[in-house]
């Protein structure tokens, strides 16, 4: 499928393919095409949220800044938030584009975050020494059977619970 690629490569590569997607609905016109790209973007950051929580930040849990691991779970549980919102409306709702756009500004604070040189995350990560060619075969091992079971099955987000919903 993908070319070989280590964990912080395949999940910016992930971010750059939702900011497009991003733009997409910015520029889009009628409510199918909304819908369709708005529904895109919600099964994208759906996977990407589960394999970071899953496998990413599990591995960076002690080499990282403890404040920075919990205030990016913090961050999905907000996009979780408005992407239920958007995969329940449409296009036709009074705030469906500003939940859209909402949702965009928190991801890009998030990527943000994620990506800044230094002392973001993935810089972080890669500092303390982490296998990250052994962590992208993982993530990309999962995202790849992730997003089988959601197109298989009609979904846009997981009927499972997810890896802190079950250790409760």
């Amino acid at each position: 499928m993908a070319e070989k690629q280590d964990a912080i490569a395949l999940l910016k590569a992930d971010h750059r393919k939702v900011e497009e997607l991003f733009e997409r609905f910015e520029n889009a016109r009628g409510e199918g095409s909304k819908q369709k790209i708005a529904l895109d973007i919600c099964l994208e950051l759906t996977v990407h949220a589960q394999i970071e929580e899953e496998i990413f930040y599990p591995a960076c849990e002690g080499k990282i800044e403890e404040d920075l691991l919990k205030e990016a779970y913090v961050e999905h549980d907000g996009a979780k938030v408005l992407i239920a919102e958007i995969e329940a409306g449409a296009p036709s709702d009074e705030f469906y584009d500003a939940k859209v756009k909402v949702l965009s500004e928190q991801i890009e604070h998030h990527v943000e975050e994620e990506e800044k040189r230094m002392e973001g995350m993935f810089s972080q990560a890669r500092n303390a020494g982490l296998d990250m060619d052994s962590l992208g075969d993982h993530l990309r091992a999962r995202k790849e059977e992730l997003l089988a079971h959601y197109k298989a099955n009609g979904l846009t987000k997981p009927e499972t619970t997810t890896l802190t919903e079950a250790t409760v």
